[in-house]
């Protein structure tokens, strides 16, 4: 009796799902599943492993729980003592001011002071961010309100560079920077401001393309009504313009900063001291380790997602406007 009762219940639940599964309910549970194997669960092993040992990485079951929150990788990676932290406060100076540089003496027998790695990415994107919102700001201006013949051509130009892979032109721009440092007198390689300059050179064409889209969305009368009030041009675009392009100028300054946070290709060409390492450049050197550690890796790779993540999520609201207003051409 009880297992007609529960083969009844069985068959009930089935047809109630079955009158309940539409094909589009269907096709998106379907869609749902495929977003969560592939974008969400990569993330997921990617945390959670950086907490396994060494042994639960390189079992063949895998494990997707971790029995315990360990700390080791992230140990590993940083050292919790004020000696630590002051050497960090120490690099950061360095990197502002040319002050004297130091090692850290670590307590461990592997330590890859990951903390020097962090500081670099962030001298390299932040400017990158700050001086491509800039420039592109006052190119898209130019381009969107100014007349000048040749105008339309030189938007649409200089996107010209997208059209050919990075590996294509990190080649002459090398050699264009190893020419020039000859005159100037500064070193190519091992030189952060120089790595900035590349970047640059890669984000600033869609970053002013994105800008010039969503001033010509503004209404020019404002600005004109400014102009009569007295103020000059750059009084508009510091009063009138910035404050309505602000979403804009979040989605560039997004998009920069990532491009610069997570670039490998050219910072693996212009850096060779490993005290000058970004973060994508440091991750691989412990990956290539003669005995590589897995859930260090995972732990350096949680580290450099966290910062994008969290400021993706903070500024969402002026990415979709930003970016929507800024894809469509006027």
């Amino acid at each position: 009796m009880n297992t007609n009762d529960t083969n009844s219940e069985k068959a009930n639940f089935i047809d109630h799902l079955a009158r309940r599964m539409t094909w589009p309910r269907f096709f998106f549970a379907l869609g749902l599943i495929v977003f969560w194997t592939t974008i969400i669960f990569p993330f997921y092993w990617m945390v959670s492993s950086s907490f396994k040992t060494g042994e639960q990485m390189a079992g063949r079951a895998p494990v997707f729980v971790p029995t315990e929150l360990r700390w080791d990788a992230y140990l590993e990676l940083f050292d919790p003592s004020p000696e630590y932290t002051r050497y960090l406060w120490n690099h950061v100076w360095y990197r502002l001011l040319g002050g004297y540089n130091i090692q850290f003496d670590a307590p461990r027998e592997r330590f890859q002071d990951f903390g020097v790695n962090v500081i670099n990415s962030l001298f390299v994107a932040v400017p990158t961010a700050l001086i491509a919102v800039i420039l592109s700001m006052l190119g898209a201006y130019a381009v969107a309100r100014l007349n000048f013949r040749g105008k339309d051509f030189l938007l649409n130009s200089i996107l010209i560079i997208y059209l050919f892979p990075g590996i294509l032109l990190i080649i002459p721009l090398f050699a264009m920077l190893s020419q020039l440092s000859q005159y100037v007198g500064v070193e190519v390689q091992d030189n952060l401001p120089v790595l900035i300059f590349t970047y640059l050179a890669q984000t600033l064409p869609v970053a002013l393309y994105m800008l010039a889209n969503y001033f010509r969305t503004i209404p020019d009368e404002i600005e004109q009504a400014a102009l009569i009030d007295g103020c000059t041009r750059l009084g508009v675009i510091w009063r009138v313009t910035m404050p309505l392009a602000v979403p804009a100028l979040v989605s560039v300054a997004i998009y920069t900063f990532m491009i610069a946070w997570n670039e490998f290709l050219y910072a693996l060409v212009f850096l060779n001291d490993r005290f000058m390492f970004t973060m994508p450049i440091k991750i691989n050197a412990i990956f290539n380790d003669p005995s590589p550690r897995m859930e260090v890796v995972m732990a350096a790779s949680t580290v450099m997602s966290l910062p994008v993540m969290v400021l993706f999520l903070a500024l969402e609201r002026f990415l979709a406007e930003g970016l929507s207003a800024g894809g469509v051409k006027g």
